[in-house]
C-alpha cells in the first residue's frame, strides 16, 4: 500500500512538472503556434490568457513542490516563500482565469466551469493562507490540498483530451465537458481523503482514550 501511495506521490511530482514546464513553449513557439486550436482565446481579451498561461503553469510546478515533508520540516522558509510563490500565481491566473471564463459568452457550459473553478481556486487558497497566517495549520493544510486539487486540473484536462478529441472534435467542441471534468473528480477525490483522514484521527483519539481510563 505504501508502494502504491509512493508511486502516486511521484506520478503527481512529475506530471506537474512536466505539464507546468510545456506550458512555456510559447517563449520558443510564439502564442499562437503554442496554442493552437484555442481561436479567440488567445486573441481576446490577450492579455489575461498571458497572464494564465505564465501563472497557472507557476502555481502547478510550486504547488506540487509543496507536498514534499523534508522541505516542510527541514527547511520551513523554503517551504514558506514557495508557498508565498504559490499564492500569488493562483492569484493571478485565477484572476485571469475568471476574466476568460466571463468573456467566454460563445460557450456558457466551458464559462460556467472555469469561471466556478477559478472563484474556488482563489477562495480556497485565500482561506488557506489565512488559516497558516493564524497557525490553524490542519485548516491551512487541508484549504490547500483543496487549492492544488484544482490546479492539477491542468494535469487531469490534458490526460482527458485525447480520448475527448480522438473523434477529430476540436479543443473548443469539448470544453464544455472538459471545464467541469478537469477539476470536480480532483476534488471529490480530495475530499473523501480529508473525511477519511478525519474519521481516522478521530478513532485514534477514542482508543487514546479509552487507553488512559483503563
Amino acid at each position: 500500500m505504501r508502494k502504491l501511495t509512493s508511486i502516486g506521490f511521484w506520478a503527481m511530482v512529475v506530471f506537474s512538472l512536466i505539464i507546468a514546464l510545456s506550458s512555456y513553449r510559447f517563449f520558443l513557439l510564439g502564442m499562437e503556434p503554442a496554442f493552437e486550436g484555442l481561436g479567440a482565446s488567445v486573441l481576446d481579451p490577450r492579455l489575461p490568457f498571458i497572464m494564465h498561461v505564465v501563472a497557472a503553469p507557476l502555481a502547478l510546478a510550486t504547488g506540487s513542490l509543496q507536498f514534499f515533508s523534508n522541505i516542510r520540516q527541514k527547511r520551513p522558509v523554503l517551504h514558506r516563500w514557495n508557498g508565498r510563490i504559490y499564492g500569488l500565481a493562483v492569484l493571478f491566473g485565477g484572476i485571469a482565469g475568471l476574466i476568460m471564463a466571463v468573456d467566454a459568452t460563445d460557450r456558457p457550459m466551458a464559462a460556467a466551469g472555469f469561471g466556478i473553478l477559478a472563484v474556488i481556486w482563489l477562495w480556497f487558497t485565500a482561506s488557506g493562507v489565512l488559516h497558516a497566517r493564524a497557525k490553524r495549520f490542519d485548516a491551512h493544510q487541508a484549504m490547500m490540498l483543496r487549492s492544488f486539487a484544482l490546479a492539477f486540473g491542468a494535469v487531469t484536462l490534458r490526460l482527458q483530451l485525447p480520448f475527448l478529441m480522438a473523434d477529430g472534435s476540436s479543443y473548443l467542441d469539448v470544453s464544455h465537458i472538459v471545464s467541469w471534468t478537469a477539476w470536480v473528480p480532483n476534488l471529490i477525490v480530495v475530499e473523501l481523503w480529508l473525511r477519511r483522514r478525519q474519521l481516522g484521527l478521530a478513532g485514534q483519539n477514542i482508543r487514546d482514550g479509552a487507553k488512559s481510563i483503563a
